[in-house]
């Protein structure tokens, strides 16, 4: 069944860096009927694209580490390890797109290949803000571990290679603890017989 739902009012309770946007709705019931009228804020900061960025040769993943705001107070503090990531900026811009470029910019290397994995809500009770996720087929031995990142956007971004079961262990000690590495690493133990194969690369 298509459920429905009405806007009775929308206004703007900031824009900044992000945009705060405030709802007065209704929408129709699971046992029938229609609900109260209700007042929901929702923050608008885009939609991003992800990439886990994979060496099948190597059996290694390209890990960046950033400080992070949102994590201020979280246990572990505000410098996560996480994946190439970037907000489409541009009207008409492909996701394709972004992962390469925000690749280049952010790991300093190059996609060979890229494997769409899925689009998600990151947090829809309180935020539009979508990730399309990707894994990207990379030649590790290209990358230059170091400082990177656009001064422009205050980005300071350390570039880690490590092999995937190292990647695997900081997953389940918790040092991974944000959501698009986390479902990429468990996609990627799922699929990477299929990822392999894809790729023409043998199994060690």
């Amino acid at each position: 069944m298509n459920y429905q739902f009405e806007i009775l009012d929308q206004s703007s309770g900031y824009r900044g860096f992000f945009r705060l946007e405030k709802y007065r709705l209704r929408h129709e019931l699971f046992a029938g009927g229609w609900s109260a009228e209700m007042v929901r804020e929702c923050l608008e900061r885009g939609h991003a694209v992800a990439v886990l960025l994979y060496d099948p040769e190597r059996d290694q993943l390209v890990l960046l580490e950033q400080f992070r705001v949102g994590a201020v107070e979280f246990p572990g503090g505000p410098w996560l390890l996480e994946i190439v990531a970037g907000i489409i900026d541009h009207p008409g811009e492909t996701t394709e797109e972004v992962a390469r470029r925000e690749t280049v910019e952010e790991a300093g290397c190059e996609l060979l290949d890229l494997m769409p994995i899925r689009q998600y809500l990151v947090s829809p009770g309180g935020t539009s803000e979508s990730i399309t996720l990707f894994c990207g087929r990379v030649d590790a031995s290209t990358v230059i571990p170091g400082i990177r990142g656009v001064a422009a956007e205050h980005e300071d971004i350390r570039v880690h290679v490590v092999s995937r079961a190292a990647a695997l262990e900081l997953l389940d000690s918790g040092r991974i603890n944000s959501a698009a590495p986390i479902i990429a690493l468990q996609w990627l133990e799922l699929n990477r017989m299929k990822l392999l194969e894809r790729w023409g690369v043998a199994l060690a």
